[in-house]
């Protein structure tokens, strides 16, 4: 019961962190200046990664994250880095990545938590070599760890769809949708800071209508194409390749959780 408390605490610091993050230059004035956002830069990385280390330790109590676990997932997060760095270094289709697949399943399979720290530390790491460290990292970092985070909920939703294509055209759902919301999300990690025409940026002066019209046509203007292409290309990837991943995933857990009950019987 603790141990379940204390899970439900940091998944709420976790949407707590992340929305005040990405919600702060509206509600404090201070924060309004782009100054201020490259200031809040490590002290934000810091928090997530300190959430990072609190879900290791959580999650490490249980079955689910031994210490294989963690080194197997250390392993996903390298290629899924590599993958992004490749991303960079041989562009695709603007706004295609490649790199939410991973994040998606295994949100899914390993659960909420497990998902997060997938996603924030793909981030993380591919940022530090890709040399993509600034301040708009921590917005990628919460919101990746979001798609994970929230993959881990369809695990309910899809038990009886264990292997059936209805589980494939789910995660490709999914997919889509979050190709289309990490855009939205993202954009308004830097968007109060722009310096860009008056009718596309945020105004102080404005009210929450004027405010929601201005961000709009802010997005439609520079973000709908990528973010439609980045959705697309997640339902592509997880129709195509989500079965034979899931599978590999599949047996990889099923040998963990039997390697564990032979160690507790001795």
């Amino acid at each position: 019961m603790k141990r379940w408390f204390a899970g439900l605490f940091v998944d709420f610091v976790v949407l707590a962190l992340g929305g005040l993050s990405l919600l702060a230059p509206f509600i404090f004035p201070w924060a309004r200046s782009a100054g201020n956002q490259g200031t809040t830069f490590p002290i934000m990385v810091s928090l997530i990664i300190i959430l990072c280390l609190m879900i290791i330790f959580l999650e490490a109590q249980s079955t689910v994250l031994s210490s294989k676990m963690i080194a197997f997932l250390g392993v996903l997060i390298a290629i899924n880095a590599g993958i992004r760095f490749l991303e960079n270094a041989i562009p695709g289709p603007a706004g295609f990545s490649p790199t939410f697949f991973l994040i998606i399943l295994i949100g899914y399979l390993f659960g909420s938590r497990i998902g997060f720290l997938m996603g924030a530390m793909t981030m993380f790491v591919s940022a530090l070599i890709t040399g993509g460290v600034g301040p708009w990292l921590p917005g990628q970092m919460i919101t990746a760890g979001w798609v994970g985070q929230s993959a881990g909920l369809l695990k309910f939703f899809l038990t009886k769809c264990k292997g059936k294509p209805l589980e494939v055209i789910s995660l490709a759902i999914f997919g889509a949708f979050w190709g289309m919301l990490y855009g939205v999300i993202i954009n308004l990690w830097f968007w109060p800071f722009l310096a860009a025409s008056p009718d596309l940026i945020w105004t102080q002066s404005a009210n929450l209508s004027e405010n929601l019209q201005r961000y709009f046509a802010y997005y439609l203007a520079t973000s709908l194409v990528w973010d439609i292409t980045r959705s697309v290309g997640n339902v592509l990837v997880i129709l195509f390749m989500a079965k034979p991943v899931i599978k590999v995933l599949d047996r990889f857990m099923q040998r963990m959780v039997f390697s564990y009950a032979k160690v507790g019987d001795q």
